[in-house]
């Protein structure tokens, strides 16, 4: 296949998976050394963030971003990869990161811990189930426990580890992206709305809370207003389904893929007003929590540097309604 292909053999590639797969991978910027030098024995790093629990009220949260292999699947926005393994990691040794990241995150009075993996803490070749004891017993002093997971592989799994945690609250955050048809097929994340749907059903009966994360205009959907009605679109769909926590995420580029979508006017940034407008819609059905992921905020279209006082101004907005639950308008 040619490399200098039109924008619409790019589109028609995509209903060839293993071809479009291979295609986002190529795409990628070597990482190999930084990957292969990764220590298997620390997380790749932690911190501490206040989170809302209910409007206006903040608890205390420790994240550990633990390092394993990268996921099974390829997802076209992805770039968490970049800080993954380049093999699976033995037993024992997400357990030690554990303890590290808990010796020095700053732990104390946190009530709630987050365990990212940039995958599935599900699959089994990222997060060994024999660990499952031992983490379990690491997060006691926690009231709940939030992990990231494929849809497709919520299962049995996930019943043994919320056994493992007994009475500790377990949270699972999966990616629903968008539920525009044609676009979540473009993403190559091996699943549709249906999984999404059964996986939420899933958890729901097992007493088991759900955060997911929704794309504030993914890629292909270049006209900002059909963005933002994708976007509300979606969050009606969480809530549908038994949602708890809706976290918005600006779509990115940074993967080498989202550039290149982005050269052949495939993808731009969301606006400003866009990421505002979803937040607005979110947290106008007063269903659950909505945060907007504000670390990238400074890559909107329409950003100007990150010091400039416009910017500073949109982002305190922002982080005071995601910190108090309700639209705070301009």
């Amino acid at each position: 296949m040619p490399e200098d292909f039109s924008a619409d053999a790019l589109v028609e590639l995509t209903a060839a998976p293993w071809e479009w797969d291979s295609w986002i991978r190529r795409m990628r910027p070597d990482f190999s050394r930084h990957r292969a030098a990764l220590p298997l024995e620390l997380p790749s790093h932690q911190l501490v963030e206040f989170e809302p629990v209910r409007p206006g009220v903040l608890e205390k949260t420790l994240t550990v971003f633990l390092t394993n292999r990268e996921c099974p699947w390829h997802c076209l926005m992805c770039d968490l990869w970049q800080e993954t393994s380049l093999k699976s990691v033995p037993v024992g040794s997400i357990p030690r990161q554990l303890a590290h990241g808990l010796r020095n995150g700053g732990a104390r009075d946190a009530q709630h811990l987050k365990l990212y993996n940039a995958g599935s803490f599900f699959d089994a070749g990222a997060i060994p189930v024999a660990d499952y004891g031992s983490l379990a017993s690491q997060c006691r002093s926690f009231r709940r426990v939030v992990v990231e997971s494929h849809p497709r592989l919520i299962g049995k799994r996930t019943d043994l580890f919320q056994q493992q945690l007994g009475s500790i609250e377990l949270e699972v955050a999966m990616g629903l992206e968008t539920i525009h048809p044609l676009v979540l097929s473009r993403l190559n994340k091996g699943m549709d709305a249906d999984d999404f749907r059964r996986a939420a059903a899933r958890l729901r009966g097992k007493g088991i809370r759900i955060r997911s994360f929704i794309l504030v205009k993914p890629p292909f959907l270049t006209d900002e207003s059909e963005a933002l009605e994708w976007t509300c679109r979606t969050i009606d769909f969480a809530w549908e389904v038994g949602v708890d926590v809706v976290s918005l995420i600006p779509t990115r580029v940074g993967n080498g893929a989202m550039e290149e979508l982005a050269r052949r006017g495939l993808f731009a940034p969301p606006q400003w007003s866009t990421v505002e407008q979803a937040f607005r819609h979110g947290v106008g059905a007063r269903k659950g929590l909505v945060l907007m992921d504000l670390w990238n905020l400074g890559t909107t279209s329409d950003s100007g540097s990150a010091g400039d006082n416009e910017t500073r101004s949109r982002f305190e907005r922002l982080s005071a309604m995601n910190r108090q639950q309700v639209w705070i308008a301009p």
